[in-house]
């Protein structure tokens, strides 16, 4: 068994003799003199073969990604690498045995350049890069670490089911026909909600598990159709325990991974008052550019578009870029025109200041609501207003998203730079034009505010949750809430979402009927651990923290998944293909 790694040895080691095991990560002949740099998990060191070795005709016959084992003595090098933690030292090779040969690798692993469908295909290959095996190393410690602090603090480790019941959990599930049970699926997890609330019910108090959740949804940067959450619930405990005990958590992950000491308690922030000043309920606030409220303002000009929109409750918000007005030609800002519409705008008007306003609206503004802006927005010269208007939730989301654009084109922030804080007061509902009804903003298990009780069947647009989110640099990392732990309450919140008897019992019977054995006060929360490793690992793309991830389009350009089954294995599960 190999008994060390490559960077366990140092200057200190010199005159030892080691026995090392590893991968030839590149083979240099230089003047006769063999060096080869034998890779494994902890880094590299370098080997030396002199021409009088016994072992030279072996090593001449060594090319790159071969399996190595070797024997020799550790000297110290006479030209050191301080870009390597063995750079001091090398070893003299006494003995080389090649273990396995490798056909030439379809692409050089110490290249960043590699088409990211090629890294997908032979991941296998892309395992072997540095960067790729430190992300996987990093997320292995955040998991460890996250045990560690559960266990101090009296949590119990319980595994869910994976083989679950559908249940509405705001995606579509994953099914798994059954064979013995014909015609009947099991679902796999969209997050393991229902079963630690029973947990809680149980009398298990403090329950956490590292769990695979499945969601059939559409794909993204930061979003694959099976993750890693760690998952954890609590007895007899409020918001505000949930939340410090997430946050103490939090503090050790960064201490422990990134050397970063966060300060504790984290700024709370409205839901509310997100979508009013940032346009997102996850907002970034490693910058400035807040969005501004302009329509008393705005709305005196003599404009039909903006006072039409007015007319018909809309809004008029802006942005103000500081003392980049010159850096935006007409074609940029065109550009930024196309891009809000994507949010579904009616357009983006600009305005530039150098003593005064010059612009796609400068015309309509006379000196008083000149100088109304000026002081409302605290207007410099040299910077940049940007206004949209219209329906108050599309003009905020698409000056959140610009205000994201903009930050990122102008390079305003770092990746190695964290700023985090919890959403609270979340709406308990959000309506759905899809279905042309309300439906739980995060599930239909979150207690609503108790002074909002009496609004769940009469005012859902203004009936709002004991929920939370930890948001870092832009992405939520974690949500929770208080769940209900009434039967009351619970009945009357399926009322709300409009679910029928049947349906109740369908989905939830076995869940309800536990509401009637003493069901303790409980909540929890559970962190997306692929997500606060991409951020820890300073990758915008989730692939980089997945051994092996899906493409965008749900598949495994590797092992082909997914992928036809033969016509026995659907007998059997007694499922006809749709052609």
């Amino acid at each position: 068994m190999k008994k060390n790694n490559n960077t366990d040895f140092n200057i200190n080691n010199v005159k030892e003799e080691v026995e090392l095991y590893g991968w030839a990560s590149k083979v240099r002949n230089l003047g006769g003199i063999i060096f080869i740099d034998l890779r494994d998990r902890s880094g590299i060191i370098q080997l030396v073969i002199n021409p009088d070795n016994n072992c030279y005709k072996i090593a001449e016959r060594i090319r790159n990604e071969y399996v190595l084992k070797v024997n020799g003595k550790i000297e110290e090098r006479t030209s050191k690498n301080s870009n390597l933690k063995t750079g001091d030292i090398e070893v003299i090779v006494t003995d080389l045995e090649i273990l396995n040969e490798s056909v030439t690798p379809v692409f050089e692993l110490d290249k960043d350049d590699v088409l990211e469908d090629t890294r997908l295909k032979y991941r296998y290959l892309d395992l072997r890069r540095e960067a790729l095996k430190n992300n996987l190393i990093t997320k292995h410690n955040i998991m460890m670490c996250a045990r560690e602090f559960f266990n101090d603090n009296s949590f119990i480790e319980v595994e869910t089911p994976i083989l679950s019941k559908s249940t509405p959990e705001g995606a579509r599930d994953y099914l798994v026909p059954s064979r013995i049970n014909k015609g009947s699926f099991y679902a796999l997890p969209q997050s393991p909600q229902i079963y630690k609330q029973l947990l809680m019910i149980g009398g298990i108090e403090k329950y956490f598990q590292i769990a695979r959740c499945f969601r059939d949804e559409d794909l993204r940067a930061d979003r694959q159709p099976e993750f890693t959450q760690i998952d954890m619930e609590m007895s007899f405990v409020s918001e505000e325990d949930v939340m410090n005990i997430t946050e103490k958590l939090f503090k050790k992950i960064f201490k422990s991974i990134k050397n970063i000491n966060i300060k504790l308690p984290l700024m709370r922030m409205k839901y509310d008052d997100a979508i009013e000043y940032y346009g997102s309920d996850k907002p970034d606030l490693r910058y400035e550019m807040k969005i501004n409220n302009v329509t008393d303002i705005l709305n005196k000009c003599e404009f039909s578009i903006f006072n039409n929109i007015v007319d018909n409750n809309g809004i008029i918000n802006a942005i103000i870029v500081k003392n980049v007005a010159d850096k935006y030609s007409r074609k940029d800002l065109d550009g930024l025109t196309d891009f809000v519409k994507k949010y579904k705008a009616n357009g983006l008007f600009f305005l530039k200041y150098n003593n005064e306003f010059t612009g796609s609206i400068a015309k309509i503004l006379d000196d008083e609501i000149s100088n109304k802006l000026i002081d409302k927005l605290n207007i410099e010269n040299n910077d940049l207003i940007l206004i949209t208007a219209g329906e108050r939730l599309v003009v905020k989301q698409a000056l959140g998203a610009l205000r994201c654009k903009l930050a990122k084109d102008l390079n305003l922030y770092s990746n190695s730079d964290y700023k985090l804080l919890w959403i609270v007061d979340f709406p308990s509902f959000e309506w759905s034009e899809e279905e042309g009804r309300y439906i739980s903003c995060h599930h239909p298990f979150t207690a609503p505010k108790d002074e909002d009780i009496d609004k769940l069947l009469t005012d859902k647009a203004h009936c709002y949750s004991k929920a939370y989110d930890i948001v870092c640099n832009g992405y939520e990392v974690g949500g929770g809430s208080i769940r209900i732990h009434k039967a009351d309450v619970q009945k009357k919140m399926f009322e709300a979402l409009e679910l029928t008897k049947e349906e109740i019992e369908e989905k939830f019977g076995f869940f309800v009927n536990a509401f009637k054995y003493g069901t303790p006060p409980h909540g929890g929360l559970a962190i997306g651990l692929e997500r606060l490793t991409m951020l820890l690992c300073e990758t915008d793309n989730i692939k980089d923290v997945i051994a092996f991830p899906k493409t965008s389009s749900a598949s495994c350009l590797m092992s082909d998944a997914p992928s036809r089954v033969d016509g026995m294995q659907l007998n059997d599960l007694k499922i006809n293909i749709k052609k």
